[in-house]
């Protein structure tokens, strides 16, 4: 299995390297100032990572890209350790369209 850093590593390369930051209804890039509602990004791939021996080790990495070209990432566990401090987070992701491209 691929590690995480690798993953990230792999998308920074391919412009995907500033992090997605969730506010509320809203989101940006890190060192961006559009702001962005979940209809304006897209999902384009989904890495999964399962610790095999830790549950602490469940994450995932969305490589996102915005209605204006912007590109970048999200990354959070999943399961018990989801992003729970962040209460806007689980219905913004759910809102966020997803079109799956293979070449990523």
């Amino acid at each position: 299995m691929t590690p995480i850093s690798k993953v990230l590593e792999r998308l920074d390369e391919k412009g995907y390297g500033r992090e997605l930051i969730i506010t509320g209804e809203h989101a940006h890039f890190d060192g961006i100032p559009n702001t962005y509602r979940s209809a304006q990004l897209t999902i384009i791939k989904v890495y999964r990572f399962e610790g095999e021996s830790d549950p602490a080790d469940m994450s995932v990495v969305y490589a996102m890209r915005a209605d204006d070209g912007q590109k970048g990432f999200l990354l959070n566990a999943y399961g018990t350790y989801s992003d729970q401090d962040n209460p806007y987070y689980d219905d913004f992701i759910r809102d966020v369209p997803m079109d799956e491209q293979e070449d990523l």
